[in-house]
């Protein structure tokens, strides 16, 4: 029997690479898609001598063509930290609103059934404690973060539509803050800047007093909740991330504990709408698809750890366009 075919958007980026990981593992044909713009083929590089994996050089924003079948589709392009969607706005827009379209009609033209990675950041900075998937949020449309906030937005919109009209099988995860392997050092998220910052010997910067909070899921789990969610019946959004909420003041004594290191926190100005609390309520997950998080946040760490470790000395320097100070993601 043929094997089933699945693409994957951004198969390239952190979670792209985890996701064809899982499902070559699963016996699937994987196709990865990726333009580079912020993924990197090292991340997928193991995997290019595999006879299951095949990878495309494209954006989605463009007409996307795949020959063949294609029972499943992951739409996972997109610029996913604010140094990025800072930068690259318009592109941020255009992948989250003409990308995910396309994205639709290719699904629907195949018969396919598709999941769209939506965000936490559509609750804005809530009002709201945790978030549960009926939170509707509160969002600037016009601020910094409006650019990627409002695209995932207009993304769960879309995605719903087909759904609703065309009866298209879709299925929406919102992913909260997610670590492990394969992040980029200097991606401008609070994680992989501390562990750069203490294994460079820098102060810990923290924007704003350190009382905003944070809710780290490993990436294991993450890949796990999203393939559940995918072969599950339930088009709603669902949040997928780990309710262990913890401040950015403590998290980062935990990561100067954690490298041993011996350097000071800084504190600096709160950017523009930096929201203030972020855990999600998983009530929905535990109960639809019988989903926790499994991995604690000291053994993820740990792992993190000794993997950003392991760079070469050129990536724990590295300043380019995928460098950016100024919030606590």
């Amino acid at each position: 029997m043929a094997k089933k075919r699945v693409l994957i958007t951004g198969g390239a980026g952190f979670l792209g690479s985890h996701l064809c990981d899982r499902f070559i593992k699963e016996g699937y044909y994987v196709i990865a898609m990726d333009n580079l713009i912020t993924g990197d083929l090292r991340n997928i590089e193991h995997l290019f001598k595999h006879p299951d994996l095949e990878f495309y050089h494209h954006d989605v924003s463009k007409f996307v063509h795949v020959p063949g079948e294609l029972d499943y589709i992951l739409h996972f392009a997109s610029p996913a930290s604010p140094i990025d969607y800072l930068k690259i706005p318009i592109q941020t827009l255009k992948v989250g609103s003409l990308g995910t379209h396309n994205l639709l009609g290719l699904a629907r033209a195949k018969k396919a059934r598709i999941i769209i990675a939506s965000t936490s950041e559509v609750y804005g900075d809530p009002t709201v404690h945790p978030q549960t998937e009926e939170y509707y949020g509160n969002v600037n449309t016009v601020g910094p973060r409006g650019v990627y906030d409002e695209a995932k937005r207009f993304q769960e919109a879309i995605t719903m539509a087909y759904h609703t009209f065309h009866g298209l099988e879709t299925r929406i995860v919102r992913i909260f803050n997610t670590y492990g392997p394969r992040m980029r050092l200097n991606d401008g998220r609070v994680l992989p800047a501390f562990i750069g910052q203490a294994l460079r010997g820098e102060d810990l910067t923290i924007f704003g007093d350190g009382s905003q909070t944070r809710s780290f899921c490993y990436v294991d789990d993450l890949v796990e909740g999203i393939y559940r969610l995918l072969m599950s019946d339930y088009a709603q959004p669902v949040n997928i991330g780990n309710p262990s909420e913890i401040t950015i003041k403590e998290f980062a004594e935990e990561i100067i504990k954690l490298t041993n290191t011996t350097q000071k926190v800084v504190y600096k100005d709160l950017p523009k709408d930096d929201p203030k609390q972020r855990q999600p309520d998983i009530t929905k997950a535990k109960q639809i698809l019988g989903w926790e998080p499994k991995v604690s946040r000291a053994e993820g760490l740990k792992i993190t750890y000794e993997y950003f470790k392991s760079l070469p000395t050129e990536v724990l320097y590295q300043r380019d366009h995928k460098s950016f100070d100024g919030y606590n993601k």
